[in-house]
């Protein structure tokens, strides 16, 4: 009887949503495991890959899965990202938690598989603020999420913008906010992407920082487009 509940349960929650939220698993867990693979890697080869290089494989992944999975999913791999689609308007509500769920378990999922095939290394990618300075990565990662929602709302929703450039455009949004002020946050602007290396390893320390921040960064950044689109009107 449980495990039949818990099935209905599921079916429950991702009913016409189980394409959806499968990409958005899988993206999830391809961006966490080639971002803080990268990571991982790098301590391993004795710094082989370097820091821009990480920064680099962060910002190259997550175009490769917005023009991958764009068309069938919308490519958010971040539960701020979910949250601040669902608050301009533009995502119902009934997605929210499948959404939110599918971003954790692929991150989840990526965070063990590198702990099995690499070891326990490099803190598995995990976020930290540097010398456990909290406040100074809350407004950072709050400012680097805001950074990151509006050039999502302006390259990928906006009919004004270019046609065709949304994944390049948050793509080298996402590696220039990692190469800059990667080595002070950790500069994730994702929960998802924080909470899977988290989990799997243990590390704890001023998690909050790493949901509230990104959160509170892209619900403003609806807020400030919300004014330069006439109300999101000018939005398909």
């Amino acid at each position: 009887m449980k495990s039949v509940s818990r099935k209905a349960v599921l079916d429950s929650v991702f009913q016409g949503n189980k394409q959806e939220a499968i990409a958005e698993g899988v993206g999830t867990f391809i961006l966490v495991f080639a971002g803080t693979g990268a990571v991982m890697v790098n301590q391993i080869s004795g710094g082989a890959v370097t820091h821009l290089g990480i920064s680099f494989v962060f910002g190259a992944v997550v175009a490769a899965l917005i023009y991958a999975t764009g068309h069938i999913s919308g490519a958010h791999f971040n539960p701020a990202v979910t949250l601040a689609f669902w608050a301009s308007g533009f995502f119902p509500r009934r997605k929210v938690l499948p959404y939110i769920l599918a971003q954790l378990v692929g991150a989840i999922a990526a965070s063990a598989l590198l702990l099995i095939a690499l070891g326990s290394v490099a803190n598995l990618g995990a976020t930290l603020p540097l010398k456990g300075n909290w406040l100074q990565s809350l407004v950072l990662e709050t400012v680097l999420t805001f950074i990151l929602m509006f050039v999502i709302l302006g390259s990928g929703l906006d009919r004004r913008s270019p046609i065709g450039f949304a994944g390049l455009a948050i793509g080298l949004t996402v590696g220039l906010e990692a190469a800059f002020m990667g080595p002070i946050t950790g500069a994730s602007m994702n929960p998802a992407r924080t909470f899977g290396p988290a989990l799997v390893g243990g590390i704890w320390q001023h998690h909050w920082v790493y949901w509230v921040a990104p959160i509170l960064g892209a619900q403003l950044a609806v807020l400030v487009y919300r004014q330069l689109s006439n109300g999101f009107r000018d939005f398909k």
